[in-house]
């Protein structure tokens, strides 16, 4: 008797259904690094319009906007515009600091870490966010004292001050007026340029700021001396 052809299995070649992905998990606290790069985004939004737009002008709305995140998130971040403002600030003025800034108070006579002081704070205060946020402060600051506000808490001129106040004594031990004395380097030499540099008056050259930095220390140091003789 003849045997039956053998069968042949064929593998099945149908493809199983693909699972759908589920939902994008939501909620929970983003990572240390995403907190981090909202928040500058947020500063990289509020910086490019508190200083091309005024502080008056913009909202935060706006910021938020720009930054791309929801209102929520910049709450989470800001109290209001007032303290983003002042992070701002912040911010402008610790990006201008030098990173070894402790270092460029020794070393050197106290004529020469004050000619490398006085260079230093030409170059801060001339620079273009610099030169910027003051022009905001000037033109807004008696609408909304807030600003002015911020910049005494978080501008880092009373952090220069007490430095080179401290500078100053260990220069001469006894005074009593070095904070003062302090307070009236920094203005003399900041205070011309910056004004000539926000328009009023042409904007000094490299060589004139040169010649200014030496000639406001030595002016400067006669004054201070002096009064240590009388």
């Amino acid at each position: 008797m003849p045997r039956p052809p053998p069968t042949t299995t064929r593998p099945d070649t149908r493809r199983a259904p693909t699972a759908k992905p589920g939902p994008a998990r939501r909620g929970g606290r983003p990572s240390r690094d995403a907190a981090e790069q909202l928040g500058e985004a947020i500063l990289d939004a509020a910086t490019e319009l508190f200083l091309g737009d005024g502080y008056g002008v913009t909202s935060i709305e706006a910021v938020a906007r720009r930054a791309g995140v929801s209102k929520r998130t910049f709450y989470s971040r800001f109290d209001d515009k007032a303290a983003l403002f002042s992070a701002v600030v912040h911010r402008v003025v610790e990006r201008l600091r030098p990173a070894n800034d402790a270092a460029l108070f020794v070393g050197g006579s106290l004529e020469e870490i004050l000619l490398r002081l006085a260079r230093l704070i030409l170059q801060a205060a001339l620079s273009p966010p610099a030169l910027a946020l003051h022009r905001v402060i000037l033109a807004e600051a008696t609408r909304f004292p807030e600003l002015a506000a911020a910049v005494t808490e978080r501008g880092g001129s009373g952090e220069a001050v007490s430095r080179i106040a401290a500078l100053l004594e260990r220069a001469e031990p006894g005074r009593t007026n070095a904070g003062f004395a302090a307070a009236q380097f920094l203005q003399m030499v900041v205070a011309l340029p910056q004004r000539r540099a926000l328009g009023l008056g042409a904007p000094m050259t490299a060589s004139e700021l040169e010649d200014w930095a030496q000639g406001t220390v030595a002016l400067f140091l006669d004054g201070w001396r002096g009064g240590a003789r009388r």
